[in-house]
């Protein structure tokens, strides 16, 4: 075997020094890589335990504002059952209202003839008994009146701007003493 020439020997460890530069740059690189993996993953890791807590976060406040709704809707319910009896009593307030309101309208469109049937009764009053024979002229005449009079139901005339004034009132107590009859 022959010695290799200074030359080769030069060249042979240039190459090996450019082989061992290159080992130790590919190396340092793949250190500075692992470390960035390295990094990266620790980020990842961090960036997930994160992701998982705010997911956790979220699901809670979600299960917070659905408890919440629900307990809001239950109320609501209740509420509208309140509402709706509420409603249901006062349609039947309504309704007795309404059937006092047209006995009302009846007492007032009425009340011609009753005026009437107490002025009878007053004067009958002062009549007095009867002391003798009635004159049959007499007796005609006040069945005449009575007929003529608004005691007839197909009499009664529109009323319905009736409305008792204060004198009305005040002398409801007196036509009572004075009569002797309640209205």
């Amino acid at each position: 075997m022959s010695l290799p020439s200074p030359v080769q020997i030069k060249e042979a460890n240039a190459h090996l020094v450019a082989v061992h530069r290159r080992v130790s740059e590919l190396e340092r690189r793949l250190d500075v890589a692992e470390r960035t993996v390295r990094e990266q993953a620790e980020s990842l890791i961090r960036k997930d335990e994160q992701l998982r807590a705010a997911l956790q976060e979220v699901s809670e406040a979600k299960e917070r504002e659905i408890a919440y709704l629900h307990e809001k809707l239950c109320k609501s319910e209740e509420t509208i059952q309140k509402f709706q009896s509420l409603v249901k009593e006062k349609d039947g307030l309504i309704q007795q209202l309404r059937h006092r309101s047209q006995l009302l309208d009846n007492i007032c469109k009425s009340r011609p003839l009753l005026d009437n049937l107490l002025s009878f009764i007053s004067e009958a009053e002062r009549l007095g008994p009867v002391t003798g024979g009635m004159d049959l002229a007499m007796g005609r005449a006040i069945l005449d009146e009575l007929a003529e009079s608004n005691c007839s139901p197909d009499r009664v005339p529109n009323h319905q701007d009736f409305s008792l004034s204060e004198d009305d009132l005040d002398d409801q107590d007196l036509d009572e003493t004075m009569f002797g009859t309640t209205v």
